[in-house]
C-alpha cells in the first residue's frame, strides 16, 4: 500500500507543514519505503528457503522409507546380512528421520541374530515339559515369549501348537517363556495352558532371557540352532518352511 499521498495530505490539511517540512517528510517516506521493500524481500527469501528445506526433508523421508522397506523385505527373505548393512546405512544417513525411529524394533531384532545362545537358561519355574526339552543349545529350538493376558499371544497358540505337533518328531524343540506380568499369576498361566490345550513346554523366567533376546513387546519369538540365534521376530512371521530349513 502506497502511504505517501495519505501522509502528505494529512500534513497539508493540518496547515502545519512548510515546503521544507514536506521535503523532509518525502525523504522520511522514501526511507520507510526502502525498509519495507527490504523486509518484504527478506521475508520472500526466508519463505523460499523454508519451502526448499521442507522439500529436502520430504525427499529425505521418502528415501529413508524406501530403505526401510528394503530392510523389511530382506528380513522376510532371511537375508539378514543385507538387512544389517542397510540398517547401518539407515542409521548413518537417515538417523534423524521418522523412518529410522520406526525401524528401532527391527534394529533390535537384527542385533540379536548371529549372537550366541544363552550359556545358561535361567528358568524360575516349569509349568510343564521340563523333562521333554533339553536346553543344551544343540539342534533347533523355537523360543516364544508370551503372557496369559495378551490377546495377540492367545491368537498365536493354535499355530505354535500345530508346528510343535508336526515338526517336533523331526527334531524341533519349542519352549514358551512367561514372566507372569500384570494381572497374571501362576494359577492363571496353568488355567491358560489347560484351556488352550498347549502341549509344548512352558516355563517362567525373570526377564533375563527377555533382555538377552531384546524382547520389548509380546508375542515375540526366536530360533536357536546349534548354539546360535538364527532368527528373531514376531511369531506370525514364522512358517513351516522356514522352520524346516533349520532342522
Amino acid at each position: 500500500m502506497n502511504l505517501r499521498p495519505l501522509l502528505l495530505a494529512a500534513a497539508l490539511l493540518g496547515g502545519c507543514a512548510t515546503a521544507d517540512q514536506v521535503d523532509q517528510l518525502n525523504q522520511r517516506i522514501d526511507e520507510l519505503e526502502k525498509k519495507v521493500d527490504s523486509l518484504s524481500a527478506s521475508n520472500a527469501k526466508a519463505g523460499s528457503a523454508n519451502k526448499a528445506g521442507a522439500g529436502a526433508d520430504s525427499e529425505k523421508e521418502s528415501a529413508a522409507d524406501a530403505l526401510l522397506k528394503e530392510i523389511a523385505e530382506a528380513m522376510r527373505n532371511g537375508d539378514f546380512d543385507t538387512a544389517k548393512t542397510k540398517m547401518a546405512t539407515l542409521e548413518k544417513d537417515y538417523g534423524d528421520t521418522l523412518a529410522f525411529r520406526k525401524a528401532r524394533k527391527l534394529n533390535a531384532e537384527l542385533q540379536v541374530i548371529g549372537k550366541d545362545a544363552p550359556s545358561e537358561w535361567k528358568i524360575e519355574k516349569w509349568y510343564q515339559g521340563e523333562n521333554d526339552i533339553k536346553l543344551d543349545n544343540q539342534g533347533t529350538t523355537l523360543v516364544v515369549f508370551w503372557e496369559a493376558w495378551c490377546p495377540h499371544c492367545q491368537r498365536e497358540v493354535p499355530k505354535l501348537e500345530a508346528l510343535y505337533e508336526k515338526l517336533g518328531p523331526q527334531g524341533l524343540k519349542v519352549i514358551g517363556l512367561t514372566k507372569v506380568t500384570r494381572s497374571s499369576s501362576d494359577e492363571k498361566v496353568e488355567e491358560f495352558i489347560k484351556e488352550k490345550g498347549v502341549k509344548y513346554p512352558i516355563a517362567k523366567e525373570d526377564g533375563t532371557l527377555s533382555s538377552y533376546f531384546n524382547v520389548s513387546g509380546i508375542p515375540a519369538a526366536a530360533v536357536v540352532k546349534d548354539g546360535k540365534i538364527v532368527w528373531r521376530g514376531h511369531p506370525a512371521r514364522l512358517d513351516e518352511d522356514k522352520l524346516k530349513s533349520w532342522l
